[in-house]
């Protein structure tokens, strides 16, 4: 039976060659696999393509001007090395696609428009994303834009200026509660600190060291009794370390320490004083 099966396979002729392009084949693959393996693919992609632009630019079509907008915080070398450009591209295999997608790869960069003007010429706009606050986490402070996207992270001096916001979640509910703070300037031009607590409500944290909660919803209304009590009483000039505005019928104002212990200095005084007599009135 096994000769009877394999009698077919046994007559069959092989074309000439067949080994030999059996082995080739092989050794191109294990090739293959040694340069994907080793990771080598980027650096032979990027030769290739030095060799397509070195003949291209041989007839003419090597990149001779870069027109730029729309740049604030990048420069045109932060840009360059987004899309790539060097002294040595040519626009012919310049894809516009992929240098767009290059260049939104940048937190910094929103969106991007690219556009190749024959014979030479490269036209390269983009729309920049705006520090908008600092995020605070982890004992790590970035630079955010007001869609909560890490744009830096740590902080130039020039952006030292913006507000702070902390803990996990504030990066995205920043924009809505600090334009809502905005409308109370007396108090948004005294805050040092945005904090965030538990994702759920926000305290503010003054630069004079007064610690102010707010409550989870009606928090419009929280400012505006503060901001009412700030005026009348000069409450946020007293010698306060906190003021909790999270109850509705009521607000809550804790004593600093030294205040705290003047009062109780002052009311144990006052118990010792003897009390006078009805009949010596």
């Amino acid at each position: 039976m096994v000769r009877r099966w394999a009698a077919p396979v046994l007559r069959l002729e092989m074309p000439r060659g067949v080994g030999s392009a059996a082995a080739i084949m092989l050794v191109i693959a294990s090739f293959g696999y040694g340069l994907v393996r080793g990771g080598h693919m980027p650096m032979i992609a990027d030769e290739i393509q030095d060799l397509c632009d070195g003949a291209a630019n041989a007839v003419g079509f090597r990149v001779a001007s870069v027109a730029l907008s729309g740049e604030k915080q990048l420069t045109r070398e932060d840009i360059f090395k987004l899309a790539g450009i060097t002294d040595r591209t040519s626009l012919v295999f310049v894809n516009a696609a992929a240098m767009r997608a290059r260049l939104k790869a940048s937190p910094w960069v929103a969106d991007a428009t690219v556009l190749k003007l024959y014979p030479d010429r490269l036209q390269i706009h983009i729309t920049e994303r705006e520090a908008f606050a600092l995020w605070q986490r982890d004992g790590l402070v970035s630079v955010i834009s007001i869609d909560g996207i890490v744009l830096e992270p740590f902080v130039p001096q020039r952006f030292r200026t913006l507000p702070l916001v902390v803990g996990r979640g504030a990066e995205h509910e920043a924009r809505d509660f600090l334009h809502l703070v905005a409308d109370y300037p007396d108090i948004a031009e005294n805050v040092r600190a945005f904090v965030l607590v538990a994702e759920r409500r926000w305290n503010l944290y003054l630069k004079n060291g007064i610690e102010v909660r707010l409550p989870e919803s009606g928090v419009s209304q929280a400012l505006a009794t503060l901001v009412t009590l700030d005026h009348d009483k000069k409450l946020l000039s007293r010698d306060i370390a906190a003021v909790d505005l999270r109850l509705q019928d009521r607000v809550v104002v804790r004593l600093s320490d030294a205040a705290a212990a003047a009062r109780a200095e002052a009311l144990k005084e006052k118990d010792k004083k003897p009390k006078r007599k009805g009949s010596d009135a």
